[in-house]
């Protein structure tokens, strides 16, 4: 007999959708390991200014006078993205606005000027969101983007009959995943959060091409190095990951499980808890 494997049907984002962190380098410690004793020095840190206040980050600063803001599409750990409006010529954007207070340590500074590069790297490419600019004043940095109106790839496969698409329509989303990964390798990139949330449909059209959007997480790597830390979204997060020894294969394993959901509307592992869910994928038999 075959091997038997938990299973659950897909549900929506927030239905163990855990987002895992683990040790990534420059993360901050909890906070009792790095209070100190010295009360002096204690009450001098309260007062500390967040490293994202102190920073320029070398952005265009005439945001204001070249777009406003419009809906909220939605929110992350540092900030909001809204629908922008070009006042030149009212071309609608996406506009991602990113909190500088809540900066505090550089590693978050790191992290935002990270993703900016990455996108103007990976812009041209037709299934990448593309990048048009970033901008900062004293309080933000302004992340514009392209405006995908077309919903989540997540979205489209709890639109379907039985969750599930067929062979044909789901090659059709399969291959444009696949040019999204093999366009990142190329620039030493690794995605490494790949899962239906972050790839966008431009238009509600049936055939609207996909984008792939989030590269919060994403990092370059060196030919025959590996990273060593656990980042990602527990379903989609490959062994290798686990084990701490991964590289540019483990966004193809994303992909591997997004086919598998796809074509059999459901996940091909499912447990309460993120451990169970790590248990699951590192034992997992085909």
């Amino acid at each position: 007999m075959g091997t038997c494997f938990s299973a659950t049907k897909v549900s929506g984002s927030h239905g163990n959708a855990v987002t895992v962190n683990k040790n990534r380098k420059g993360a901050a410690k909890p906070k009792s390991e790095t209070a100190t004793a010295n009360p002096l020095r204690h009450k001098a840190s309260s007062r500390h200014v967040p490293c994202g206040k102190r920073t320029d980050f070398g952005y265009e600063k005439d945001f204001d006078q070249r777009y406003s803001l419009g809906k909220l599409l939605g929110h992350g750990q540092f900030g909001y993205t809204y629908v922008g409006i070009d006042k030149a010529n009212g071309d609608r954007v996406a506009v991602k606005r990113l909190e500088k207070s809540k900066m505090v340590l550089p590693i978050a500074v790191e992290d935002v000027k990270r993703e900016v590069k990455i996108l103007k790297a990976l812009t041209g490419h037709e299934n990448v969101v593309q990048f048009y600019n970033a901008f900062e004043d004293g309080s933000y940095v302004y992340i514009v983007m392209e405006l995908c109106e077309g919903g989540e790839l997540l979205d489209r496969i709890l639109a379907k009959k039985d969750s599930r698409y067929t062979e044909r329509d789901a090659a059709v989303v399969v291959r444009q995943m696949l040019k999204v990964a093999a366009e990142c390798h190329l620039h030493g990139l690794v995605h490494r959060d790949m899962k239906p949330e972050n790839f966008l449909f431009k238009s509600t059209k049936e055939d609207s091409p996909l984008k792939a959007t989030d590269f919060g997480l994403s990092d370059f790597i060196k030919p025959g190095k590996k990273f060593h830390d656990i980042v990602g979204s527990a379903y989609y997060v490959a062994p290798e990951v686990l084990k701490r020894k991964s590289g540019p294969q483990s966004d193809v394993w994303s992909i591997g499980v997004i086919t598998y959901i796809l074509l059999c509307g459901r996940r091909p592992f499912w447990d309460k808890t993120e451990d169970g869910i790590f248990k699951e994928v590192q034992y997992f038999i085909v």
